[in-house]
């Protein structure tokens, strides 16, 4: 006695495939697939419809039938914008505007507590600016100082 026929079917989206096996793995291996597309709910037993025929007529034949699309029904449909009965468009919400107030006020802190900064740095870069003036000047001396002891010593030392 032969199994019992079932008929099998899934779909990319542009085209169904469907065929006669006796159980899914077969029908899995009639299409090709090595993954479980049961599993994930992409194929599935049809006990009608238009290609159930035809596969029962050819059983382990794929079946391919195009899919039409109507590429109208497919795009996103768009909303209509509503306007008030007035048609005038509604203000921002008294909360959306505190809320402006209060993050302007945040950036005018933000950018005190910037400016306030940078000036205390701009001031720390001067003094350490100076500081450096101060030891180049002094460093230069003393090494003038000692340049000039050197230079002595050397010439005591050619006219002995």
């Amino acid at each position: 006695m032969a199994p019992r026929l079932k008929v099998f079917t899934w779909s990319d989206g542009f085209h169904a495939f469907t065929v006669a096996a006796s159980s899914r793995p077969k029908a899995l291996a009639a299409w090709g697939m090595e993954r479980d597309i049961f599993a994930s709910g992409l194929a599935r037993e049809i006990r009608e419809g238009p290609d159930y025929e035809a596969a029962l007529a050819r059983p382990g034949e794929v079946i391919e039938r195009g899919l039409a699309v109507d590429v109208g029904e497919a795009a996103p449909r768009r909303k209509k914008a509503r306007r008030a009965a007035t048609g005038k468009r509604k203000g921002p919400s008294p909360a959306a505007r505190e809320r402006v107030r209060s993050l302007e006020a945040e950036l005018r802190a933000l950018q005190r507590e910037q400016a306030a900064a940078r000036r205390d740095l701009e001031a720390e870069a001067a003094r350490v600016a100076r500081a450096l003036e101060r030891l180049t000047l002094a460093q230069g001396r003393e090494r003038d100082r000692l340049q000039a002891r050197l230079d002595k010593a050397r010439t005591a030392l050619g006219k002995a």
